[in-house]
């Protein structure tokens, strides 16, 4: 089981940017495509972003796409989300996610490991 750890989240005014990472020893990372998810308090979990093994192929969430690129670094088995002009609406708990197979993935059912979750906080 693939254990993944997230980190870079906080407090930031609309406008602002941060960059998430999750981080992992697993050593079979670059074999794996990765996720970013994301969940507001009473929301379901919803997907953000993807990208493929290679990092190659990347897919966004319409309500990020401009806004977030996800990148991934296999020499360091981190994955990345950088987040730009933040809107309050991105508030949430965001999550990277892990699945064997091909990108592009956007349901939480596809992926077979999470991290705990780090909390972004979006103020207007």
């Amino acid at each position: 089981q693939v254990q993944l750890v997230e980190s870079g989240g906080g407090l930031v005014q609309a406008g602002g940017s941060l960059r998430l990472a999750c981080a992992t020893s697993e050593r079979t990372f670059s074999t794996y495509s990765l996720g970013w998810f994301r969940q507001a308090p009473g929301r379901e979990r919803e997907f953000v972003a993807a990208i493929s093994w290679s990092g190659g192929s990347t897919n966004y969430a319409d309500s990020v796409k401009g806004r977030f690129t996800i990148s991934r670094d296999n020499a360091k088995n981190t994955v990345y989300l950088q987040m730009n002009s933040l809107k309050p609406e991105d508030t949430a708990v965001y999550y990277c996610a892990a699945r064997r197979g091909t990108v592009g993935v956007t349901i939480p059912q596809g992926y077979n490991a999470w991290g705990q979750g780090t909390q972004v906080t979006v103020s207007s």
